[in-house]
């Protein structure tokens, strides 16, 4: 049965097997496959399932769909391609499409990644969380400034947005050393000690100030 798996930064997310004819994707949580971040549209894109084709059809999101990193509004998938929806790559995997040679000559299928479950949204912005992964020490976000000044949240899952939707986002991804954070979206780049954060991820450590949307943070670890 052909399935996808979602992943951002190289982190496995998630993993779907396509178990019906239609199939959303999309940040509003009615879709069958929710991925709550700002790049990704309420109603992003469709996978639909007819016999054995499958296609990938783009809903005029804003961000647009990617597979094999070309913009596409409908397109049929093959076993091993590769899509991208905002931040997030999913891949496609299609079994019975595999080579019949490799099967032919014994070589067993790479096992499936380990799904890492879903966990509620952190409250500080819109986010999409996943159970803790990797060996990196606990750290957390301490408000400086601004109403929630003295406020601190435990970065406890995998990616972690801060900020104000269509001002300005952050990503506080988790990875199995350390912590990195990059720009997401929003008119003016938040800043690290100063200095602009890119799309490019920065390393964190700790004592770092993080400034975004006029709000002053403290990256703080163990």
């Amino acid at each position: 049965m052909p399935k996808m798996i979602v992943s951002i930064d190289d982190v496995v997310i998630k993993e779907v097997q396509f178990t019906k004819d239609r199939t959303t994707l999309g940040r509003r949580p009615y879709n069958d496959v929710v991925i709550d971040n700002l790049a990704v549209s309420g109603e992003h894109a469709v996978i639909l399932m007819s016999g054995s084709e499958v296609t990938l059809e783009d809903l005029g999101s804003t961000n647009g769909s990617y597979v094999n990193g070309r913009a596409i509004k409908k397109q049929v998938l093959k076993n091993g391609d590769a899509i991208e929806i905002g931040k997030y790559k999913i891949k496609y995997v299609d079994e019975k499409a595999a080579d019949p040679a490799d099967k032919t000559a014994g070589v067993q299928a790479r096992p499936a990644a380990t799904v890492v479950p879903a966990a509620p949204a952190m409250p500080m912005a819109p986010a999409y969380a996943a159970t803790e992964v990797g060996n990196a020490s606990p750290a957390s976000i301490k408000v400086l400034s601004g109403a929630a000044a003295g406020r601190e949240v435990p970065l406890t899952k995998v990616v972690t947005t801060i900020g104000k939707p269509a001002v300005a986002v952050a990503a506080i991804t988790k990875r199995h050393h350390g912590y990195v954070v990059h720009h997401v979206e929003g008119g003016g780049n938040p800043t690290l000690n100063g200095t602009p954060i890119t799309a490019d991820p920065v390393a964190l450590k700790n004592g770092d100030l993080i400034e975004l949307a006029g709000t002053q943070m403290q990256f703080v670890q163990v």
